[in-house]
């Protein structure tokens, strides 16, 4: 920890940020077990040799609105922008497993993302996006084999194969029991599903990154930058053990992990908590798991500035906070970066605050020369030295996950949610007693607000979907729907995989809600306990 200085200063995860720092903090350090060199073990540095000297980071923008329709055409407007990746964001209903027509849907269709019910949906999703060209991430979890599948079914309507396809499906449920709770399953099926797209990738979308292990979720419900990684890292561990324990070798699917992270305003320690954590998993994955493939002892990881951190108050504000939230992603080595917009704390970002997002990215990639070296904060005495603590603190919170027995049983104690509800608790005491500042909140208030304008998602959506699902379900195969149903009941019932029947299903027309209702009949749905 740091010398006994009388600052009072601490960072996001509690550890003490000293006035000075200089080489009495490193007294006994060993640069090459710390640092290594750039794309090499530990890859503290970061994962490739270049990093950015080579090329930038990929700008993905987060979007997906309403119907496939529109979503559709702000794509098209990012692309012709200057996006190099897609980032889908689906509504509350598909998120869940739910048809825009089940009662349960009423009110959240299309609200905070895309409605997709069938692969008839998806098609028009992507229509005229040539799927071999772009990079597509998925904000999807519980669901995540049926959204994957339904890209893939575009695919082959588009005529690309699935070894073409590049990008990433979320498919991180074990956050969703922490902090977001968008879970459909039990915890024990649910991992079976993810072991089973495991499978499925290896064989048939090669280029495909299976999961993106999630910590930006925890971190929005209050998680320290510590906490943030340690139970992200500490769920990557059980789902690599869930993998091997299904017969995969390690190096067989370790190279298409990725993770997510958040990036605050907090530049020095979020640089620090990058840099810890790609330590930490290289450490784990090669003397825990044995990985040899150097692929597999990478953290890859995006990264999206911290929604959390915006404001309703002075929305302009945010647009200062994104560029600083994305340039402490990218002193911290992310290889790719969502920018929020500035009006999201109000409402979905309009054409204009979507574009001014994704400018701050290419400002930073082509304006600034932090890409003209690689790892520029190494060797700094405060960054060092952070990274050290930061990575302490993590290891500690994964050793106390260790003595639940693994990931799945610390979420059956509550330990995480608990954990993270305490940082919650304790940052929203300090901005109610205004010892955490907050421009234009607690500090540097207007006595009006400026009027703004927000984007609104039009209510007849719900009615359009209800109206797609009565023409789909009159004109499609019925037959054909319920034997592929039924074929993935039996796959669920045994130790099949059970993406390939699931594919055929969707293929037939069988809606998203029918799948996951047919998969509810076999594995249940998931009720939190009284531990939560």
């Amino acid at each position: 920890m740091g010398r006994d200085s009388g600052s009072d200063r601490l960072t996001e995860s509690g550890l003490p940020i000293e006035p000075v720092y200089g080489p009495a903090d490193l007294a006994g350090w060993d640069p090459q077990e710390k640092l290594g060199e750039p794309g090499s073990y530990p890859y503290t540095r970061g994962v490739y040799p270049s990093m950015y000297t080579g090329r930038p980071w990929t700008m993905r923008q987060y979007a997906g609105f309403g119907t496939a329709t529109e979503s559709n055409a702000r794509y098209k407007q990012l692309i012709a922008n200057g996006t190099m990746g897609l980032s889908v964001a689906f509504d509350l209903p598909t998120q869940m497993g739910h048809d825009s027509d089940a009662p349960i849907a009423s009110g959240e269709v299309g609200k905070v993302g895309v409605a997709i019910d069938s692969l008839d949906d998806m098609m028009v999703l992507f229509d005229g996006i040539p799927l071999d060209k772009v990079s597509t991430s998925m904000t999807i979890n519980a669901p995540a084999a049926l959204l994957l599948l339904l890209y893939q079914l575009v695919a082959e309507e588009q005529g690309v194969s699935a070894d073409k396809l590049t990008g990433t499906i979320q498919n991180d449920v074990l956050k969703e029991y922490i902090a977001r709770g968008t879970y459909i399953f039990p915890p024990k099926p649910s991992l079976r599903l993810i072991a089973d797209i495991f499978a499925y990738c290896k064989t048939e979308i090669p280029k495909w990154n299976t999961i993106s292990i999630s910590g930006y979720h925890m971190a929005e419900a209050g998680a320290s930058p510590a906490q943030e990684i340690a139970f992200t890292l500490a769920d990557g561990i059980e789902y690599v053990r869930t993998a091997i324990a299904a017969g995969m070798d390690v190096d067989d699917f370790a190279p298409r992990l990725s993770f997510f992270f958040v990036s605050r305003t907090t530049i020095l320690e979020e640089v620090a908590k990058f840099r810890a954590a790609r330590r930490i998993w290289a450490r784990v994955m090669k003397d825990e798991f044995g990985a040899k493939n150097p692929k597999s002892q990478m953290l890859r990881f995006h990264t999206q500035t911290a929604g959390v951190q915006l404001t309703a108050q002075q929305p302009e504000v945010n647009l200062v906070r994104v560029a600083v939230q994305g340039l402490a992603a990218v002193l911290g080595g992310t290889q790719s970066l969502h920018t929020n917009s500035f009006d999201e704390a109000i409402a979905l970002p309009t054409e204009k605050s979507a574009r001014l997002a994704l400018r701050t990215q290419q400002v930073l990639a082509y304006e600034t020369d932090v890409t003209a070296t690689v790892d520029p904060f190494a060797g700094s005495y405060v960054i060092e030295r952070m990274t050290d603590e930061v990575e302490a603190a993590a290891v500690e919170l994964m050793r106390r996950v260790e003595d639940f027995g693994g990931a799945v049983d610390a979420i059956e104690h509550g330990f995480q949610k608990s954990e993270i509800e305490r940082s919650a608790y304790r940052i929203a005491q300090e901005t109610d007693a205004g010892d955490r500042v907050v421009v234009g909140v607690n500090r540097f208030k207007l006595d009006e607000e400026e009027p703004y304008e927000p984007l609104r998602v039009d209510p007849a959506i719900e009615a359009q979907q209800a109206e797609r699902l009565t023409k789909l379900r009159a004109t499609r195969d019925q037959a054909a729907v319920d034997a592929a149903l039924a074929a993935l009941r039996g796959a669920a019932e045994g130790t099949e995989n059970v993406l390939y029947p699931m594919k055929e299903a969707l293929r037939a027309r069988a809606t998203v809600g029918e799948v996951c209702n047919t998969l509810r009949g076999v594995w249940g749905a998931y009720v939190p306990t009284d531990a939560f």
